[in-house]
């Protein structure tokens, strides 16, 4: 029988060995996970915790010697803030719309788009055009467009009957969201139609072959086969479509400023506004606080859905 004496082990090798090697096998990982733990904590986790702390904070450079720490102060101003509640059910609208018809147009392209047809590849290009277009060139394209001057969309609204005359949609209060969606469905229709395309072209064709040959309608083959095979896809793509979307000011802030009366004010565009008009970041923080607030719960709904989803 052999006995351990001393740093020796049975083998002659030193218990120090064995304690750096274990050592080194458990730091290797995060070595090599160490660029991108320092970009999320450079790039994400510092700006996070000091636009918190800014939130606490009343910072505004217009009023230099009135900063310092307020608690919460700023949380309760946003309750008795009417343009924060308007630009909170503005962000609901846009983001619904948008998200509504963006991913139902992507998803009828990415079924037409996973059937064999002559010039298929041209198509695909085509259809994922606006997604690379920049959003401030959008902007003022859906702007001109929408302009009953040198636009033709006022024209061909009245021409259908959707609009009594020809007039610009972007300056009434009650039509004003309608062109930022319109111009923000068309930019993100290629997002749904490639990822839910990919996720068709994952589905085992032995599915729908053994459907027919049992006598499964097109209809029953939608609803119980490709449904169910899209549904976690969909969940994801919804999820982080609609936290973009909430965030994405751009085509607004271009094409209406968050007008006209602030019908077109969301909560994004409002924390640009107050952080870089009228200078108050600390307020401006307090919304951003608010918006994660809110994007989280929404996001954990979402991830909620899509494990049962995925359990089914």
């Amino acid at each position: 029988m052999t006995t351990l004496s001393g740093n020796d082990t049975a083998s002659g090798i030193p218990r120090t060995r064995f304690g750096r090697a274990y050592l080194a096998y458990a730091v290797e990982p995060w070595l090599y996970l160490s660029p991108a733990i320092l970009l999320l904590i450079f790039v994400m986790l510092i700006p996070l915790g000091i636009g918190i702390s800014y939130s606490v904070q009343s910072i505004n450079l217009l009023r230099p010697f009135e900063t310092g720490y307020v608690g919460l102060e700023n949380f309760e101003a946003l309750g008795e803030d009417a343009r924060f509640w308007t630009a909170l059910v503005n962000t609901f609208w846009w983001t619904f719309g948008s998200v509504t018809l963006q991913f139902f147009l992507g998803l009828g392209l990415a079924l037409l788009l996973s059937r064999p047809f002559h010039g298929k590849r041209i198509v695909q290009a085509l259809v994922f055009l606006p997604w690379a277009v920049p959003t401030f060139l959008i902007a003022l394209t859906f702007s001109w467009l929408l302009n009953p001057v040198i636009g033709p969309l006022p024209h061909w609204g009245a021409a259908v009957g959707l609009l009594e005359e020809p007039y610009n949609i972007l300056s009434d209060p009650g039509t004003a969201m309608w062109g930022p969606i319109l111009a923000n469905v068309w930019y993100g229709v290629p997002f749904f139609a490639i990822t839910l395309l990919a996720a068709l072209q994952s589905i085992p064709g032995e599915l729908y072959e053994a459907a027919e040959i049992d006598g499964a309608s097109a209809w029953q083959c939608f609803t119980k086969i490709t449904l169910p095979f899209l549904g976690p896809m969909i969940a994801i793509t919804i999820m982080l479509r609609a936290i973009w979307i909430a965030n994405f000011a751009d085509l607004i802030y271009v094409m209406t400023g968050g007008g006209p009366a602030n019908s077109t004010q969301i909560l994004s565009s409002y924390i640009f506004t107050t952080a870089f008009r009228r200078l108050d970041f600390g307020y401006a923080s307090a919304i951003a606080v608010a918006l994660l607030g809110v994007l989280l719960v929404y996001a954990v709904i979402l991830l909620f859905v899509r494990a049962r989803l995925v359990k089914f």
